[in-house]
């Protein structure tokens, strides 16, 4: 039997159509696997550092639902303890400290002023609106320095 005989019949040309469809239908199934794989860690990190980004609940997830001992979601408000470098750890007026990331593109404002990372020392008090990441950090977007409590404008928690 000659070769071109071969890859012409019938039995020859169906056998390859069925190993192209089986590589293609692996291929789709690692790809989905590897989407899973990325979806199920982040969530799993999420949820292991959910104290981290949120604050939980003191009592754990499914006790005090009531919503008084739990915090603010996306953003953070409290006094700066420690600025390292890009990251500010503040404790919040529930004794939580909350690790801020501070990016580039994060706008901090002092009134109407912005201002720079620099500016910013420990014992300010700010408010940061920003988004978890899955390290526990808050990612802010916006960062606003309060005025001191020894001002003329009474210092109050921010509803977040």
């Amino acid at each position: 039997m000659d070769i071109k005989e071969i890859i012409k019949s019938k039995a020859y040309m169906i056998t390859a159509l069925s190993l192209a469809v089986i590589a293609v239908a692996v291929l789709i199934f690692g790809a989905g696997m590897y989407a899973g794989y990325r979806k199920a860690r982040f969530s799993y990190q999420w949820g292991e550092n959910y104290h981290m980004n949120f604050g939980g609940s003191r009592g754990g997830m499914m006790r005090d639902f009531g919503g008084k001992d739990l915090i603010d979601s996306h953003g953070a408000s409290g006094q700066i303890i420690k600025i390292d470098g890009s990251v500010i750890i503040i404790k919040g007026q529930d004794g939580v400290e909350k690790s801020i990331l501070i990016k580039d593109d994060t706008t901090i404002r002092r009134f109407r002023e912005t201002i720079k990372l620099n500016d910013l020392k420990v014992n300010d008090y700010i408010v940061i609106i920003g988004s978890p990441n899955n390290s526990g950090q808050i990612e802010a977007k916006f960062l606003r320095m309060m005025p001191t409590a020894s001002s003329s404008m009474p210092m109050r928690r921010m509803p977040f």
